[in-house]
């Protein structure tokens, strides 16, 4: 049966379909049995695969490109959500994790596998492979699971995800080269990391500016229209600075903070679209990854794969952690917790499909091993995030969210903004009513909400402990209404 058979279309859309349906229902058990809900995914894909029910996928080739596409995705939602003062805060230390740090990490692996028998160069590929920790599953713990972590630790794990997948993707490929070419890993590859970062920073700053200002002038009539324009920046982002040799994920990571920073028209819907699709690909890319596998042959890695595993969650990552974050003034709890929290995922996978398109002899048993090492590190760091932030003390102590949220959608850029505020036992407004508070002659109070109640805001309406208010003004007035209202001001 050929592909563009109607029938085979069809028959490949409802296996897919149903995929994709079973992880989305099953994705709320991550947080019931405490496991990452990237894990749920990779489970359900190797459930359905050829030793489970049947499903048969063993292209390579084509899950590298669609993993590859799934990342892009990703990142650039990851970048869109990544507030512009907590890159400001966060960038130095995350910049030296994402990058002496992955070296330390890949250095300190291929010893450990060179100890447990590998060759140097199969040393070599799991620990470059390996070295990067992984955006999706960072994204997914941080931002999906309801954790609320304070914000400079947040970012920095965050934007360390974003940035150091570049570094693991070029040790990889210079390993790789250096093992089919025969000859040594050249030192000249500290020159090809700098350039490679150098070319995807500009590349990201560039378009993601040029991005931000043509939405800003060029006016579409369908709100559906703008998650295009933005979908395309992604993908234009990442393609043009990988022609030129430069880092295409750093380069479409950088963009969407870029574009995030400013005023964006359409913006609420733009981020739900993002997100939208940065979760299909990571449904799509972990549903794919567990069909390559075998079960059976676990058996073989088990062993190697639990040691390399843990010698990546207990030794060398936090040891790259220490080193990195020395000249900076992280407590004692943020490093154990950053040393902790270096989740790995769907990168290292695709990464050690690598070697089998390059066709370097072991590559299957090396996807073997790190696909091992991943569940590793996905049950272990991974299902202890939550209990260890609590114990830590390291939960944030910013507001909870609003039960509901309230946004205004258009697809010009409107003279005006909505601003959300938490009223907390310590506020002046607290137990005011609003006719009582000195709003700005622009700003009224347009819902209060009170636990799971809409109060609809009226002059004599209190407010009391635990509210959140949203409030409409113009972009002048919101320094007076964050010094009225003391917490929040952001806006939604």
């Amino acid at each position: 049966m050929k592909l563009t058979e109607p029938s085979t279309i069809a028959v490949i859309l409802a296996v897919a379909g149903a995929l994709v349906i079973v992880s989305a229902v099953f994705s709320r058990a991550s947080r019931l049995v405490g496991i990452p809900v990237a894990l749920i995914f990779l489970a359900i894909g190797v459930a359905a695969g050829s030793e489970g029910l049947g499903v048969v996928f063993d292209d390579v080739r084509l899950e590298f490109r669609l993993g590859t596409i799934a990342l892009v995705l990703i990142l650039f939602d990851g970048g869109l959500n990544t507030p512009y003062a907590a890159v400001r805060r966060s960038v130095a230390p995350a910049v030296v994790l994402a990058t002496l740090g992955v070296a330390i990490t890949a250095a300190i692996v291929a010893l450990g596998g060179r100890f447990l028998g590998l060759g140097w160069g199969p040393a070599a590929l799991v620990g470059a492979v390996v070295s990067s920790t992984d955006a999706a599953a960072v994204f997914a713990v941080l931002r999906g699971s309801g954790l609320r972590l304070q914000r400079r630790l947040g970012a920095t794990l965050e934007l360390e995800s974003g940035l150091n997948d570049p570094m693991a993707v070029i040790l990889t490929f210079t390993v790789t080269a250096a093992i089919v070419g025969g000859g040594p890993v050249t030192p000249n590859v500290i020159g090809q990391v700098v350039l490679a970062l150098a070319i995807g920073a500009a590349f990201g700053v560039a378009l993601g500016a040029l991005a931000r200002v043509l939405m800003q002038r060029v006016h579409v009539e369908a709100g559906g229209l703008y998650p295009v324009l933005t979908v395309g920046v992604a993908f234009l982002a990442y393609g043009l600075p990988s022609v030129l040799d430069g880092s295409g994920f750093l380069s479409v990571y950088v963009a969407g903070i870029v574009m995030g920073a400013g005023r964006l028209p359409y913006r609420a819907g733009i981020q739900r679209v993002h997100e939208a699709l940065a979760w299909l690909g990571q449904v799509g890319m972990f549903l794919l990854l567990g069909l390559l596998v075998s079960p059976s042959s676990f058996a073989q890695v088990a062993l190697p794969g639990l040691a390399l595993g843990l010698l990546v969650a207990v030794v060398a990552r936090p040891i790259a952690v220490w080193i990195c974050l020395a000249p900076f003034r992280f407590t004692l709890a943020e490093r154990v917790y950053v040393s902790w929290v270096g989740l790995r995922g769907a990168v290292p996978i695709i990464l050690a499909t690598v070697p089998i398109l390059a066709g370097v002899p072991g590559s299957y048993r090396i996807f073997e091993l790190v696909f091992f090492m991943v569940i590793v590190g996905s049950i272990i760091p991974g299902s202890t995030v939550g209990w260890l932030t609590r114990k830590l003390g390291l939960e944030s102590r910013e507001p909870p969210p609003p039960a509901a949220s309230l946004e205004i959608t258009s697809t010009r850029l409107l003279d005006g903004e909505v601003l959300l505020f938490y009223v907390d036992e310590a506020s002046a407004v607290a137990g005011s009513s609003l006719a009582d508070l000195p709003f700005p002659e622009g700003a009224s109070a347009l819902l209060v909400v009170r636990g799971t109640t809409l109060v609809a805001p009226r002059g004599a309406t209190r407010l009391a402990p635990g509210d959140h208010l949203y409030v409409f003004s113009r972009p002048e007035d919101r320094p007076f209404l964050q010094l009225l209202f003391g917490r929040g001001g952001e806006e939604t």
